[in-house]
């Protein structure tokens, strides 16, 4: 059987490649900017013609002479555009700028479709990208290149990833309607504890990504061991243990909250190995989630390499901006047979 073929734009770590891979997907060609994240990438996709540069630098013949193919004849094209710029959160913070120049980075993905002709396109943000101009723009642009397109906000968990995290897809083929029920799909729920519990304890493992120390002040670990485990958060502990910024102001309620064994994880963002970002703590230990755990959470598989180069941080961030391998899977497997018919 050929393999369809797939171009991953923004590609960071590999984890869309990923799971296309495993429906039958073959990535010819990824574009990642940051070199360490593409050197991650290359750990695990060394088949993997990968541009190591800005989107905005290159243009789509350059990325099919890479593959060696010609316009109209890839399968696929997957991009997820950095989505700090769309995020509510950002918002909230009202950090948000509306000249963000990364709101053109989907303006440029559209270019590239317009040049390379895939048979069909992927994209994947944050669910605030539906109500940007930047994102109506993209719309029209793909109408007017000749796709028929859909989106919707999708929860991971609903996708067999053990964490809440909704996320706006949208798929459009070339000159032809999506079928229906492609974002339906919904599987068994996996836990915190199907993804993690069966880990040997941090420190022990031999890998590098479960085994790396946490430096903690005495009083930091001291508020750990007091939160309630299997869910505990920081408004179970006394208050002359909590941090005086969180007496004084009541917000961010799950910073240095536990995890729930047998409930999903929270969103695994890029401070997922911060207990001072989230609800990032392990469910009896008294520690953050180690960095195989959040990898896990996000569904790659437990031997998947990160490259290290640039710290414990980099690698949080790696893993937090991925797109979870599972989560595409169905989503693939609806377009690998509508390409096949």
């Amino acid at each position: 059987m050929t393999l369809l073929t797939s171009i991953d734009l923004f590609a960071g770590a590999g984890g869309l490649s990923y799971g296309l891979k495993a429906e039958g997907f073959q990535p010819i060609a990824a574009v990642e900017i940051d070199p360490v994240s593409a050197k991650s990438y290359g750990f695990n996709h060394q088949s993997t013609n990968l541009i190591v540069n800005d989107i905005r630098q290159v243009s789509g013949i350059q990325i099919l002479k890479q593959a060696n193919i010609s316009p109209g004849e890839l399968d696929l094209l997957t991009g997820c555009p950095p989505c700090q710029a769309f995020s509510t959160l950002r918002t909230r913070r009202r950090k948000q700028q509306l000249d963000d120049p990364n709101k053109n980075l989907i303006i440029e993905m559209l270019r590239l479709v317009r040049s390379m002709r895939p048979r069909a396109v992927i994209v994947e943000n944050v669910p605030g990208l539906a109500d940007d101009e930047h994102f109506n723009k993209f719309r029209l642009g793909l109408r007017q290149a000749g796709y028929r397109y859909t989106y919707a906000v999708l929860n991971a968990s609903d996708f067999g990833v053990p964490q809440r995290r909704k996320r706006l897809i949208l798929v459009a083929l070339r000159g032809r309607e999506i079928p229906s029920g492609w974002s339906s799909y919904r599987c068994e729920r996996r836990t915190v504890r199907d993804a993690i519990g069966h880990l040997v304890p941090a420190g022990t493992s031999g890998d590098p990504l479960h085994d790396l120390p946490e430096n903690r002040t005495p009083a930091m670990i001291s508020r750990i061991k007091a939160t309630p485990k299997n869910g505990g958060s920081r408004r179970d502990i006394s208050p002359e243990l909590q941090c005086a910024c969180h007496v004084r102001l009541d917000g961010f309620k799950d910073v240095y909250g536990r995890m729930a064994w047998d409930d999903v994880s929270p969103t695994i963002t890029s401070g997922c190995n911060n207990p001072s970002r989230g609800r990032f703590l392990h469910p009896e230990e008294h520690r953050a989630i180690t960095l195989r755990e959040a990898a896990l959470l996000q569904t790659f598989p437990k031997n998947y390499q990160f490259c290290l180069d640039r710290g414990k941080e980099h690698v949080a961030s790696q893993i937090g901006n991925a797109f979870p391998p599972d989560m595409i899977r169905p989503i693939a497997r609806v377009i690998s047979r509508e390409l096949s018919a």
